[in-house]
């Protein structure tokens, strides 16, 4: 049943993409979706933090939507053609290289190990060697920041960022710690979002620097 959903759904999209179908659906591209890709995103995070199952499946079903949307497209890409088969092949083939210790028999102590495994994976399958490598610098400055840390820990970087907080952090204390720093920020007529994103270019060229030595 599952299975014969998704092929009616790329029956909907394709028909609703060809001549004859719907003259928006039919005009739209890679670029002019891409709003609509984040805005169905956080429609979810709002219905998973919600708790409401209905919301839940609807808004899951928006988020298909947009990948069967952008997979009809390239669909007729004249230079580089591929369709939604082509990506969940992708996807299940990198699902299954990525976990050694499920189809390969590799042991694993822990879900640490797992994802150590699954970063040392990926630099080899990309051929990546730089913390920078694939981080996509055009997401939110907040989980920018975040990422950068992440990848520079997992590279051994180490990086000259001062502290200015005492104490233990937990969830609450952070939480009304950014609240304090945005509100601040906000008092002032500073874009918090504009001034974290600088720094997280510097720490960027931080990073990029430290590997260049």
């Amino acid at each position: 049943m599952q299975g014969s959903q998704l092929q009616r759904l790329v029956e909907v999209m394709d028909r609703l993409r060809s001549p004859g179908g719907c003259p928006w659906d039919a005009e739209q591209t890679h670029e002019s979706l891409l709003k609509y890709l984040l805005e169905e995103s956080y429609e979810f995070v709002d219905a998973v933090q919600s708790g409401n199952r209905t919301d839940m499946r609807e808004e899951l079903g928006d988020v298909l939507l947009q990948v069967y949307f952008h997979a009809r497209i390239a669909q007729d890409d004249a230079v580089d053609p591929f369709t939604i088969e082509d990506v969940a092949k992708t996807i299940a083939d990198k699902l299954i290289r990525r976990h050694p210790h499920v189809f390969e028999g590799l042991e694993v102590d822990s879900a640490e190990d797992v994802l150590k495994n699954w970063e040392a994976i990926k630099r080899a399958e990309k051929g990546r060697t730089s913390a920078l490598d694939g981080i996509a610098l055009a997401q939110p400055a907040l989980p920018l920041v975040e990422k950068l840390l992440y990848r520079a820990q997992t590279h051994n970087v180490e990086l000259d960022i001062p502290q200015s907080m005492d104490g233990l952090a937990d969830e609450s204390a952070v939480g009304q710690a950014l609240l304090a720093v945005i509100a601040w920020a906000h008092a002032n007529g500073i874009d918090a979002e504009a001034a974290l994103r600088k720094q997280a270019m510097l720490v960027s060229e931080q990073i990029a620097g430290i590997e260049a030595r």
